[in-house]
This record gives structure tokens, C-alpha cells and sequence, in this order.
């Protein structure tokens, strides 16, 4: 693939993003994509073709990765003008203009560009945190990728909700302590849960993560995969994440 130059900003570099000949723009004074972001790309059920939402995208790991999957239209949106603008940059030093569009906005309004029902899967990889009283973080974009400041869990379920179309999926990844939560939220706003993935740093660890995908509108039954390893010792990856990061589709 024939990659575009593009400006880099003061603290920023340009990383590989695993064998899929892509690059991704990142900066250490930002919130990086990390695992949980690629997990949910390759867990998630993909449309061939259609239309996908990211919410909640950061620097635009999920459309990269999910480009390798499907030619859907992506759509991408964030909240943070900086991460934005270096989602928009890889969007084009990748040359996926056509495929990928990100969007600076809040994913609370975002229906009211789009309308109700218009996507076939939505995505999200939220911050995790309730705001609460006490220390956070100084820095504002990782406070905003960790905890809760522009939108909260429910606020984000309702968007994924009227984004997706009856029949089309939601996908998000979280922490398990708010596996109740998420999925009383999904069934308040008519998002079946159909299947839960956990993620464990090792065998004999508890989860950290949780993959979970709904169906709008669907009926109750749900699937419990098998959990993913992310470990096989103290550092040595899994056989499935390498195959993850460094094998084929």
C-alpha cells in the first residue's frame, strides 16, 4: 500500500500497527490505543460491506484495523479535537480517505446527523471510569480516555442504540466490574446481549476485559466464548494474540 506523507506534530511518531502494512500516528502526551482496541476489532462481527460507527475512536485504531476486515464505510468520531485531528492524519497517511471518515464531535448528538437506525455495527471502546471525587489525572486527554468526562455509560449505550439499525450490532469492550451494568443498560435500550468474550492476562488470573456484543431488537440468548489468554507466562504472548498481531485474517 502506498502510504501519504503527513506533517507530524511536536511529541509525535509514527508506529506500525501490527503486519497489516499500516501505520498509525501516536504521541506519549496522549492516551495510545492499547490492547482492548484490538481485541474489539477482531472480535467484533463485521459487515462486508454497509456502514460501521466508531465511537469514542481516540487516534483512529479501530477503523484502521477493522479496514482489514471489511470495505464498509466507516465512520469515526471523537471528542477530543487532538486525537481527532491524528485519526484524520493516519486516515491519510494510510491512503483510506474513501473508506474511513472521522468526525470531531459528541457521540451524544451524533444521531441527529446520521438519524436513527442508519449504521449496521457500531463499536466503542468508552473510558471506563465513573468521575469521582478526588486525585485524577492531570493530564486531560487521559483523564478523558480513563474516566467518564464527556459521557458517561448510559449516555453511551443510548448513542450506540439509535445509531444501529434493527437487526445490526453493537460491539463494545469494558472492564467486567461493569458487566451488570452495561447489560441491564443494553436491554433498557433494546440492545439484546448475543455474546460475552473475557480477557485474562494469564490462566489462573481474573479478567480484565470484557468483550460483549448485542443485537437491536433480538431475542434473549446469550453465548459465553471462550476467554482469551493474553499471556501463556510472565511476558510471552498467547498463540492467539500473535496470531492476532502478526498472522493473517
Amino acid at each position: 500500500m502506498r502510504q501519504y506523507k503527513v506533517r507530524l506534530r511536536k511529541m509525535e511518531r509514527i508506529d506500525d500497527l501490527m503486519t497489516h502494512q499500516l501505520k498509525i500516528i501516536q504521541s506519549d502526551e496522549v492516551f495510545s490505543f492499547s490492547l482492548d482496541a484490538v481485541l474489539l476489532a477482531r472480535f467484533c462481527t463485521v459487515p462486508l460491506r454497509g456502514k460501521i460507527m466508531d465511537l469514542c475512536t481516540g487516534n483512529g485504531v479501530i477503523p484502521l484495523l477493522l479496514t482489514t476486515r471489511t470495505k464498509a464505510i466507516i465512520h469515526a468520531i471523537e471528542i477530543q479535537e487532538r486525537l481527532a485531528d491524528m485519526a484524520e492524519r493516519s486516515v491519510i497517511m494510510n491512503e483510506l480517505q474513501e473508506q474511513i471518515h472521522i468526525i470531531r464531535g459528541d457521540l451524544r448528538q451524533t444521531h441527529e446527523t446520521f438519524g436513527h437506525g442508519y449504521f449496521d455495527l457500531v463499536t466503542v471502546n468508552p473510558p471506563y471510569l465513573p468521575v469521582i471525587n478526588g486525585v485524577q489525572n492531570t493530564n486531560e486527554h487521559f483523564a478523558a480516555a480513563r474516566h467518564e468526562v464527556h459521557c458517561n455509560l448510559e449516555e453511551v449505550i443510548a448513542a450506540c442504540a439509535k445509531l444501529v439499525r434493527a437487526g445490526g450490532k453493537v460491539a463494545m469492550v469494558h472492564r467486567p466490574a461493569r458487566l451488570v451494568d452495561i447489560m441491564t443498560l443494553m436491554r433498557q435500550y433494546r440492545l439484546e446481549p448475543k455474546r460475552i468474550r473475557f480477557v485474562h492476562p494469564r490462566v489462573d488470573e481474573e479478567a480484565n476485559m470484557v468483550l460483549i456484543e448485542a443485537l437491536k431488537d433480538g431475542k434473549p440468548e446469550v453465548r459465553m466464548l471462550p476467554p482469551v489468554i493474553a499471556f501463556k507466562n510472565k511476558n510471552e504472548y498467547s498463540d492467539e494474540l500473535m496470531q492476532i498481531f502478526y498472522g493473517k485474517e
